[in-house]
Parts: C-alpha cells; structure tokens; sequence
C-alpha cells in the first residue's frame, strides 16, 4: 500500500477470488464456473463483423438485451437492470440502498463479497449466524428492519432457501430492500422473482456467469420494480454508463437463444453432483446437500488446508478457506464426469496415503 492511499480503506480487507495458477495444467473445480463451453450460436455471434465494430461505444441502455430478458421473465424492459457481472450489480446495490442509516445484514458464512461492500461503503453490517448444518432459517431475517442480502442457493454451502421463506423476509420488511443473490439458481433451484410482482422491496440477481457459461464475459443482470431499477440507473450513469461491452452484449443475446444447449449442461452438472457426492460419502466424507454447481464437503481424515494442498500437488484445484468455521470444509465446483472422477481418483490416493 502506498502513502497515497486515503485513510478510509488503509483497513479495507478485499475479497480474494479464487487462485488461477499458470504453472501447470490444473482440473479446475475451485471457481465455480461452467465446464462447457458457450452455444455454438453464441460463438457465431461474436464474430467478425461485430469485433470490427468495436470502435464504436455499445449502447448504454442494453435496450435490446434487456427487452429480451424481460420477454423471458414475464416484465416490462424497465423492471431489468445490466451490470458488468453480478459483483458490480451488488456493488451498484449497496451504494445505492445503505448507509449509516440504513444498515445490512446477510449471513455469517456466505459471498465474501458481501463484507467487503459493506467495509468498502462505510455501512454497518449484522452477520446473521446460520443454523447447525449450514441451514439458513428465514425467521433471523423478518421483521429485522434493515436491508438484507441473501445468495439462495447460498455460497459456499450450496443449500437454499424455499421460495414461500424468502417471501416472509420480504414480506415482513417492507420498508428495507431484500437483494437476492440468486448466482447457482439454474442447477436445481426455485427463483423467486416472480414475487417482484408482488414486493416492490424485492431485488433479484442472475448472472450469465456460472449457468450460461459466460464466466468471461462479464454479465449479470436484476429484476425489479422500476423504482429499483431506476436508483441502480444512476448510480450506474454516475459511475460506468458503458458497462457492458458490445461483444458480451451480442453473446447474451445468442445465449437467450439456445436454452435447451443450457438445460442440457445443467441436467449432466446435476448428475455429476449427485454422482460426485455419493462417491464422497462412499469414502466416509460428511457433504452438505446442495442445489448449487459445487458442492461443500468435510473428511474426517484429512484436515481441510492439508487436503487442499495435497490436491493442488496432485493438479486439482479446490476451493479452501482459513476462517475457523469452516476451515476444515472444502467447496468443490462440479465439472465433467471424467474431472470429476479424476478428483475422485485423487482424493483415493491421498486417503490411501493418510492411511
């Protein structure tokens, strides 16, 4: 850190995404992204006739794109809101909902982000504890009287909340803003946004990244009232009116096109997650039940940083945190059958191994 650096963030700890190491081919489960590539009609998309129009500003609006996605959800093109992935949108979020009177709260074992916002904003933030097992009960969160922020499924124990409890949080908050982080919906989840045709207090969050296979680039999207969407709008227009680039702009819109290529990919994850987990619990692993694409995991026999590190020797990557609540748990993006059974492979050698 340098002496220039303001006296506001000297203390700011920022969120640390997951290690991509160059130093040798890894099987890569540690960042929850989609093992599949984009549609085919997604590749043609962005082709050389829209690169060679990059000398042009795209459009600041999205008006296409988010016509289309309030087509598939059943709104109007003004309830739907563009970000350069759904960590700018939450980033827009918190700036444009809390402050030192309108605190936030989220769970204590969640997006890393989400802490982060809060210290980077100066906002007070509760961490609402969750129950044994990783279990987020909706009767910590109504009637608190403060923004709340909630990823359902949650990250990164991959459990949900069911749609009828979120709708009590909104419901028993109704002068406070409810952000749902719904980033891992697609793998087995509900969606709650249809209820923001009820909850004028309801922000809900996707994102191309994980589902859509758009890790790279860079979209995520929220559906709200227009009010919401509005306060998002000038935040954005006093920060990045470009935000989203013009060739992501024309893969999503060719994403939009191609669900069942998606539907697909999500039905073979799914399969792999139960494959993958019943494998685990085979070799004695304690796994949390999840409808994310990854799934969070403990071995009794191997402590969580010693088997991270003796899977990053082996070439696998996983996902390993030193917080005590959990540092003993690994979380395990899901990937293909055969990364899967290489993991699998390799977890048999080091169990083998600590005899």
């Amino acid at each position: 850190m340098s002496r220039y650096m303001s006296a506001r963030f000297e203390k700011l700890e920022a969120y640390v995404p997951g290690e991509q190491p160059q130093d040798m081919q890894y099987v890569k489960l540690n960042t929850n992204e989609s093992p599949y590539p984009p549609a085919p009609g997604v590749l043609a998309a962005v082709n050389a006739g829209e690169i060679g129009r990059l000398n042009l500003y795209p459009d600041p609006e999205g008006r296409a794109l988010r016509e289309k996605l309030a087509e598939r959800y059943g709104v109007e093109a003004d309830n739907v809101f563009l970000a350069n992935g759904s960590d700018e949108l939450l980033s827009f979020a918190f700036m444009a909902f809390c402050d030192g009177e309108r605190p936030v709260a989220f769970p204590n074992i969640s997006y890393g982000f989400y802490p982060v916002y809060a210290n980077l904003y100066q906002v007070p933030y509760t961490e609402i504890p969750l129950k044994e097992g990783f279990i987020l009960d909706p009767a910590d969160y109504c009637g608190l009287h403060r923004n709340i922020v909630i990823a359902n499924p949650n990250a990164p124990t991959g459990r949900a909340v069911p749609v009828q409890g979120i709708e009590e949080i909104v419901r028993t908050n109704p002068d406070h803003v409810v952000l749902v982080d719904e980033a891992y919906i697609n793998f087995g989840g509900e969606s709650c946004l249809p209820l923001i045709q009820k909850y004028g207090n309801l922000l809900v969050c996707q994102t191309f990244s994980k589902f859509r296979s758009l890790a790279g680039g860079r979209l995520g999207f929220a559906v709200a009232d227009q009010g919401l969407i509005a306060d998002l709008e000038k935040i954005k227009y006093s920060t990045n009116s470009y935000n989203i680039n013009r060739l992501t702009a024309a893969a999503a819109l060719a994403t939009l096109d191609s669900d069942s290529y998606y539907a697909d990919n999500s039905r073979k994850i799914q399969e792999n997650r139960a494959y993958t987990r019943l494998e685990l619990n085979k070799l004695g692993f304690e796994t949390i039940p999840s409808l994310a694409n990854f799934i969070f995991i403990r071995c009794p026999q191997v402590e969580g940083g010693a088997l991270y590190r003796a899977l990053k020797a082996r070439g696998v990557l996983v996902r390993h945190w030193d917080r005590a609540e959990i540092s003993d748990w690994l979380r395990v993006t899901i990937g293909t059958r055969e990364q899967m059974d290489i993991f699998l492979d390799r977890i048999r050698e080091i169990l083998k191994e600590a005899g």
